[in-house]
């Protein structure tokens, strides 16, 4: 595709993606917060839907007035987004603050390789958003030092358990298919490949397997159905912030400042969603193995 689509096509594409699959993703936050128990009472969905809010709120606030801390916010909690998501067997074997850093590494390594291979664009969204200049050798210091961590970590879990090996066979040949895609691909592309089939698409599965039990196509529908106002608001608010500051710098900030303020709240109720599965599996096999032993 990247051979035969034009840049500006796949420019256009890659946002079609990231607005549709990639918002959707993260519209039915409401609803795994009531399946989570975080909405623990019918009574207490508005006041849960004003905290979500203001979060939110903040997120766009602390990305307005103080773009800096807010863009590395948005680096690390996306990146630990990425590798939760990738990474979610490791929690049936190792400590819970090991598994946490080692998703936050492996979801660094991906942004850092994304950002080396396009350092030149990269250097220019950051200086619009945050008026300071970050130079692209810096981008390939941090992988360099950050692969070495994740080389040690990865052959730590590799020679501790059998059972995660093909795991991490799978996950390094998907790094070097992401290199490959990221340095034949725009950026915007690149990242709307890896972001749509190797983390939204999978998080929709499982949240909808969370929420209904199993994945089928009604139980799709019924996501897709339950989620589509959340997503149609998400994506008037960009189309009216668009067509505002279109001409001018000030909507890169915007854009990225709307982006992680969603992004937030997101990571928050996934990472709780994870817990409760993990938690109730859990609880499953120990109720399973009881019952052997009776």
């Amino acid at each position: 595709m990247d051979s035969f689509l034009d840049k500006n096509f796949q420019v256009l594409l890659g946002f079609l993606l990231i607005f549709s699959f990639g918002i959707l993703h993260g519209a039915n936050d409401l609803v795994i917060m009531k399946k989570s128990t975080l909405i623990k009472h019918p009574n207490s969905i508005l006041k849960s839907i004003g905290s979500y809010l203001m979060v939110v709120l903040i997120g766009i606030l602390v990305f307005f007035f103080f773009p800096q801390i807010a863009l590395f916010l948005f680096i690390i909690v996306s990146a630990y987004h990425f590798g939760e998501q990738q990474w979610q067997i490791l929690q049936n074997y190792f400590s819970k603050w090991l598994v946490y850093v080692f998703q936050l590494l492996y979801g660094l390594i991906l942004l850092l390789l994304l950002f080396t291979i396009h350092s030149k664009e990269v250097e220019k969204i950051i200086l619009n958003i945050t008026n300071s200049i970050i130079p692209g050798h810096n981008f390939k210091t941090l992988l360099y030092f950050f692969g070495i961590v994740f080389i040690c970590l990865t052959s730590y879990f590799y020679w501790k358990t059998k059972r995660i090996r093909k795991k991490i066979h799978l996950e390094i040949f998907h790094l070097l298919i992401f290199a490959i895609i990221f340095k034949s691909s725009s950026l915007i592309w690149g990242f709307a490949i890896y972001f749509i089939l190797w983390h939204s698409i999978p998080s929709i599965i499982d949240q909808v397997k969370y929420i209904e039990g199993n994945f089928s196509i009604k139980h799709f529908i019924t996501y897709c159905k339950s989620a589509w106002i959340y997503w149609f608001i998400s994506i008037i608010g960009m189309i009216i912030l668009y067509s505002i500051f279109k001409d001018k710098h000030l909507f890169n900030a915007l854009f990225f400042s709307f982006l992680a303020a969603i992004t937030f709240p997101h990571v928050i109720v996934i990472t709780h969603m994870f817990i409760k599965k993990n938690t109730q599996k859990n609880r499953a096999i120990s109720d399973s193995v009881g019952i052997s032993k009776k």
